[in-house]
């Protein structure tokens, strides 16, 4: 834990003001689903949260969270079905990424909120990294929405972000878990939640299901192997099939030939550097608590087991509370 040093004082009262708690929310897929649980947990301990900011899909969650959206967030997502998530796929040719990303930022900004970040009842910020320079980037202005779609485009899944003449990539690959913006924001106190703690290792090698079943007659229907190719390329065109529908959830979910899925590649790659990122960066500047839900059975795009994460983040916080309220002296 780290030690926060003399408590500031009011300048006209001469006693000490009140410290201010930071959260800082990091980078992990559908595993960002747990840091609403996280958040759930502190309020029901009667922690008081002062400001809040986050890396990719820690950067939605926060952002909902300064905005009030907390509740409304909580409800839509614990409904998510996997016909919800291939709705929000505006899938494309790869160009620079699987996803555009426009379905889903234009469903916040409908339904949620897009204020500017300034505006915002809570202080908030996102985690970037400038694609070109290679630079970290902290958004603590302008649009909610453009913040956190440029903090979440997780290389080869979300295409880039443009935003003042620059394109923006996962903010993960520098900062996973941004305990150093926190504390730039005015945190005295900074409780930080590194949902990929147990990532490592896990293994791809799974028992193959009843379930792999319509795969095997797809592949007989559509000829010597034809299924799997003519099944992305309905992907791709954004035309799936009702019936194609549970066959892809098995191919980004848990292939039958228990090796690893295009997208576990993709995202285990990243998950590999963020790891040892992660790893440094808290070493380095360490929080002064450390939530770490168990989360290294949810998948990359299981954005429909969010009752799972949610209740893995909300359990995080209850194994802890002797140390958060030590860290905040309550």
């Amino acid at each position: 834990m780290r030690k926060t040093g003399s408590p500031r004082k009011d300048p006209l009262t001469s006693t000490p003001a009140p410290k201010k708690i930071g959260l800082a929310l990091g980078s992990g897929s559908a595993r960002g689903w747990s840091h609403i649980g996280v958040i759930r947990g502190l309020q029901e301990a009667g922690i008081h949260i002062d400001l809040v900011c986050g890396t990719s899909m820690g950067a939605m969650v926060a952002g909902a969270y300064a905005a009030g959206f907390i509740d409304v967030m909580d409800e839509w997502v614990r409904g998510l079905t996997w016909a919800d998530i291939l709705g929000f796929m505006d899938v494309r040719l790869p160009r620079s990424g699987l996803i555009e990303g426009d379905k889903l930022t234009r469903y916040f900004r409908e339904k949620i909120s897009d204020s500017n970040i300034e505006d915002l009842p809570m202080p908030f910020a996102a985690v970037t990294t400038n694609l070109k320079s290679g630079r970290e980037v902290w958004i603590r202005e302008g649009s909610l929405m453009d913040a956190i779609r440029a903090s979440m485009s997780m290389p080869g899944i979300l295409t880039p972000f443009q935003r003042q003449g620059g394109w923006f990539v996962d903010g993960g690959l520098i900062n996973p878990v941004p305990v150093s913006l926190c504390r730039n924001m005015g945190a005295d106190i900074v409780l930080a939640v590194d949902l990929n703690n147990d990532i490592m290792g896990r293994s791809f090698n799974r028992s193959e299901s009843k379930e792999a079943a319509p795969c095997q007659e797809g592949k007989g229907r559509e000829g010597n192997g034809q299924y799997l190719p003519n099944l992305l390329a309905s992907f791709f065109n954004g035309k799936l099939k009702s019936g194609q529908l549970s066959i892809f959830k098995r191919f980004a979910q848990n292939q039958p030939s228990k090796g690893p899925t295009l997208f576990e590649v993709i995202a285990t790659s990243v998950y590999i550097m963020q790891d040892q990122i992660t790893k440094h960066r808290l070493a380095t500047d360490p929080p002064d608590v450390l939530i770490l839900p168990r989360l290294a059975h949810i998948g990359l795009l299981e954005f429909n087991r969010a009752e799972e994460a949610i209740g893995a983040g909300r359990k995080a916080v209850e194994l802890i509370l002797p140390i958060l309220h030590d860290a905040i002296g309550a």
